[in-house]
């Protein structure tokens, strides 16, 4: 896959079928749109290419930023535009003034004039351009006049529930990983580093790696306990996790959260490891527990309920 962050290196793409969006998560409805694109190109011979945007135009505007979350780095999202199938993405770096572009001006100028497209394909809901005017509707009469076929995928339903990002962010914010996995189509994953805790769980049976997020836009689960895997050196561990403040603990500012994972039959020193958690399953809210001894006791119940978990899985 080639990413292009400058709308003149974009260029010589063949029969360019072709997507506009921020496509935070990459959701089963925008797998849905890439697998129509997929199509496409494999029909008329061209390559796919996703047009995308960094930063995040909500950080940019300034729009609900206190409360902005992503599902997944910028990182992971290339790494997902390469597993479902895209050939090309142009990263376009989103700026005031670029807001400022209409809809219409837009489309001409950085997709119809640079990549001559033979096909856009769009969500059900897809909206794009200063305070996002452009539509479907826009696309046909363009295409009509500019000769390129316009696509509308519909939306995407598990259980009656359209899927979309900000249902997915709800979701992960009460703690609902089962729902929003099955709106990703894949397990829901964090990824930092391992880095120096205090050291508790160890004393009490319990060692953990507790994760530095880098990205402090990135979303992070309800705190409460979770069913979790992860990988060392190429092995796939069973794990727990904890997200929140540790309140038994008390070591932690309101507001400020951790993860900790407890990993299964693992002895080795993570420090300084970057390490990726994928969260399974909820176990348990977070709770203040009496002291050490009634911490440990629970979190031996929990560590039973999640191999319980792993072997229901199985079988």
């Amino acid at each position: 896959m080639r990413i292009f962050h400058n709308i003149i290196q974009a260029r010589n793409i063949p029969h360019a079928v072709v997507t506009i969006g921020t496509f935070d998560g990459i959701h089963i409805g925008h797998q849905a749109i890439f697998k129509e694109m997929r199509r496409i190109a494999d029909e008329i011979g061209g390559e796919t290419v996703v047009v995308t945007f960094h930063p995040h135009p909500r950080q940019v505007l300034g729009i609900g930023k206190e409360t902005l979350r992503f599902i997944c780095s910028q990182e992971e999202k290339m790494e997902k535009f390469e597993a479902f199938g895209i050939d090309n993405v142009l990263v376009i770096p989103f700026t005031k003034e670029f807001a400022a572009t209409p809809s219409d001006q837009f489309i001409q100028h950085f997709i119809i004039d640079r990549l001559h497209p033979a096909a856009i394909v769009v969500g059900y809901d897809h909206h794009f351009g200063k305070n996002r005017m452009g539509d479907y509707a826009m696309l046909c009469e363009l295409g009509a006049r500019y000769g390129f076929r316009t696509v509308q995928v519909e939306a995407q339903d598990i259980d009656t529930v359209a899927v979309s990002s900000t249902k997915i962010r709800n979701a992960l914010s009460v703690g609902n990983v089962k729902l929003a996995n099955q709106l990703l189509g894949y397990p829901y994953s964090v990824t930092g580093v391992v880095v120096r805790g205090n050291e508790i769980g160890r004393t009490i049976g319990f060692p953990t790696a507790n994760l530095d997020i880098p990205d402090e836009f990135m979303m992070i689960n309800n705190p409460g306990v979770y069913a979790c895997e992860t990988v060392v050196d190429g092995k796939r561990y069973q794990a727990m996790a904890n997200t929140g403040t540790r309140p038994t603990i008390g070591d932690r500012p309101a507001g400020d959260f951790i993860i900790e994972v407890h990993l299964f039959d693992f002895d080795g020193d993570l420090y300084g490891k970057t390490l990726k958690v994928w969260f399974l399953d909820r176990i348990r809210d977070e709770e203040k527990f009496s002291g050490l001894e009634a911490l440990k006791a629970q979190l031996e119940r929990d560590r039973e309920k999640v191999k319980q978990y792993f072997l229901q899985k199985q079988n």
